[in-house]
């Protein structure tokens, strides 16, 4: 027994292989103590010197953090029922991850005396591999990152009330809050989720007061967390005939929508009060009690919704809302307990200043929580979708790099 555990020592150096796995396992349930190979597990996922890919974000070490990681799965999978363990099942993937990269970074160093060979035609062919597997070994890490960071409860709302209201800049900022509620429409079609029209104020010349909808789609708010903010445009308005250029500013809210069972609202604290509508839209304003009005009496929070001649879908849109004020009260108040909190929760996220800024004289989006990135074609930008949805694919993935190496910077301090 102790020649095969000596046999998987050695073989150990050049590859991590399932079945010397399995053996360990094997010898841990039989009591046997492992006194060779157990040094070299728990260090076995860091990557080696020679090796140039190391496990680094932002030039931070990860090898701290991925031997702490190992060591909790270690202690584990030494407990009972560990299978049905949430945190064994967290972990999981990142060792499965580890091990593929493993083997990629084994092989790799394997091909650096053939890249230097005499053969030139040897030499190509291994320098072909190494850039293969150098593409595959970037695929990895993304998907180690994406591994090691822990799920949040934000990201998973499903459901979320988006508002969109003219900032300062007069007509000008409510004829671009009409365009961006529509590229918001846009986009929203583009991810095939659904929404529906809760509040649309339009003006005379055209332009849009204050919009706001109900968006309804797989993890909607960890997309439009990151819209929540001031955009800027800057352009020429069409009735400026010194073709000066003006700012205009439009706010965007995100409000994740809890389920039911997460904020509970009593009736007894609700005050409903109903009215007839005013404003246009024909004979059936002034004929119906359609607008709602509701009071959340322990918060003396109200809400209104008139935009439909329904009562009861005014009713259904004005609770809705009222559930995601209450939603976010709370949850700025343990944002303003907690400083660590206030950097990654809606705080940071939904009440920068100036996120975006829409400059139609050059055609171009500058996104100001990313360096150095820009867009172009501005038309296709609030149009196709296809482009915000790229725009915000970045900054989630800023977002999640930063929170792995807020994880890290606690581990290794």
């Amino acid at each position: 027994m102790s020649t095969l555990i000596s046999q998987i020592y050695l073989n150990s150096k050049l590859q991590f292989n399932r079945k010397a796995f399995e053996i360990v396992q094997i010898l841990k349930l039989n009591s046997f103590k492992c006194l060779y190979f157990q040094p070299h597990f728990s260090n076995f996922y860091s990557t080696s010197v020679e090796c140039k890919d190391d496990l680094k974000i932002n030039n931070i070490d990860l090898k701290q953090y991925i031997s702490k990681l190992q060591s909790e799965y270690l202690e584990l999978i030494n407990t009972s029922n560990h299978i049905q363990n949430h945190r064994y099942n967290e972990l999981l993937p990142v060792i499965h991850i580890l091990q593929k990269r493993e083997n990629v970074v084994s092989n790799m160093s394997s091909l650096v005396e053939l890249t230097s060979s005499g053969d030139k035609e040897l030499s190509l062919l291994a320098k072909a591999e190494e850039a293969e597997m150098t593409v595959k070994l970037k695929g990895l890490d993304d998907e180690l990152v994406e591994a090691l960071l822990p799920s949040t409860k934000d990201d998973s709302f499903d459901s979320i009330i988006l508002e969109v209201q003219a900032g300062v800049g007069g007509q000008e900022a409510m004829l671009f809050t009409k365009e961006m509620f529509d590229m918001y429409c846009s986009f929203i079609a583009y991810k095939g989720w659904e929404y529906e029209i809760a509040e649309y104020v339009l003006t005379d010349a055209g332009g849009l007061r204050h919009g706001s909808l109900s968006v309804n789609g797989p993890e909607v708010y960890k997309y439009f967390k990151h819209e929540g903010g001031v955009h800027r445009v800057q352009r020429v308005p069409t009735t400026e005939k010194s073709g000066r250029i003006h700012t205009s500013t439009v706010s965007v809210i995100a409000l994740p929508q809890p389920a039911e069972i997460d904020i509970k609202i009593e009736a007894k604290d609700l005050k409903i009060e109903t009215k007839r509508s005013t404003g246009a839209g024909g004979q059936h304003v002034n004929t119906t009690d359609s607008a709602v009005r509701i009071i959340h009496l322990p918060t003396n929070i109200a809400v209104e919704c008139q935009v439909d001649r329904s009562q009861i879908k005014n009713r259904k849109f004005a609770m809705a809302r009222l559930r995601a004020l209450l939603y976010q009260r709370e949850l700025e108040t343990q944002i303003a307990q907690s400083a660590a909190k206030r950097k990654s929760q809606v705080r940071s996220n939904n009440r920068n200043e100036k996120i975006r800024t829409y400059n139609f004289n050059q055609d171009r989006i500058t996104d100001h929580r990313l360096q150095g990135v820009h867009f172009h074609n501005l038309k296709g930008f609030i149009n196709n979708g296809e482009d915000l949805d790229r725009l915000i694919q970045s900054l989630e993935k800023q977002l999640r790099v930063n929170r792995l190496l807020e994880l890290v910077k606690q581990v290794c301090t």
